[in-house]
C-alpha cells in the first residue's frame, strides 16, 4: 500500500473514531490527512469506497495488533494463543483504542446503512472463524472441552470481546475488570484450563 493511501486510511480511522460514520464528509478526512479531496477521490473514487477500504484497514490493523506473540505461538498451545489474541483486543494503546472505537462506530452506523452491513457481517464472520479454528485446535490438543459447540463458542467469545470493549471504552467497566470477565468467559466456553491441560 502506498504511503499516501496509508496516510488517508489512518486519518479516516481517526476521524471515524472521533466523529462517527454518519454525516462524515470526505473534506473532513482530507483535512485530517493533510491532503486534497481530489487525492482522496483519485485513490478511492468516493466516500463509499473510502469507507469500505477503511473498514478493511481497521480489520487488518486489528489482526496485526492482536496476533499472539511469536513465542506464545512457538511454545504455548492453541488455547493460550486464543486467550492472548482475545485479551489483546482489550489493550490501552492509542492505536487499538482508536481501532476499537472506529469499529464500534461502523457497527452503530450499519443499523442505519444497509450498505455497511454486508461488509461488517463478512469481517465478523472471518474473525469468528479464526476463533473457531483455535477452539478446534485446543479441543484436539486436549486443552478445551471436546463437547463445547465450536461455532457457538466462537460467536459468543467474539461478541463478549466487542461488548466488553464498548463498556471499557465508554467508561462503564475498568480495563482490568473487562479483561477478568473475558478470562472468565473463555473458561466458561472452553472449560477450566488446568482441567483441560
Amino acid at each position: 500500500m502506498s504511503e499516501r493511501r496509508l496516510q488517508i486510511l489512518e486519518a479516516a480511522t481517526r476521524t471515524i473514531a472521533r466523529s462517527g460514520v454518519r454525516g462524515l464528509r470526505v473534506e473532513e478526512i482530507a483535512a485530517a490527512a493533510g491532503v486534497s479531496t481530489g487525492l482522496i477521490y483519485y485513490h478511492f473514487g468516493g466516500r463509499a469506497e473510502l469507507l469500505r477500504r477503511t473498514l478493511d484497514f481497521i480489520g487488518e490493523r486489528a489482526e496485526r495488533c492482536t496476533a499472539p506473540d511469536p513465542e506464545t505461538v512457538r511454545t504455548a498451545g492453541p488455547r493460550a494463543q486464543l486467550e492472548e489474541m482475545l485479551l489483546r483486543e482489550l489493550q490501552d494503546t492509542p492505536e487499538l483504542v482508536e481501532n476499537s472505537t472506529a469499529w464500534g462506530e461502523f457497527q452503530s452506523s450499519a443499523v442505519f446503512d444497509p450498505g455497511l452491513r454486508e461488509q461488517l457481517r463478512e469481517a465478523t464472520r472471518q474473525w469468528t472463524d479464526d476463533v473457531a479454528d483455535l477452539v478446534r485446535e485446543a479441543q484436539a490438543a486436549g486443552t478445551a472441552d471436546r463437547n463445547a459447540p465450536v461455532a457457538d463458542a466462537a460467536e459468543r467469545l467474539t461478541a463478549l470481546v466487542e461488548g466488553l470493549s464498548t463498556r471499557w471504552l465508554s467508561g462503564s467497566v475498568p480495563l482490568e475488570r473487562a479483561r477478568e470477565l473475558l478470562r472468565g468467559g473463555i473458561e466458561r466456553e472452553l472449560g477450566p484450563a488446568a482441567a483441560a491441560d
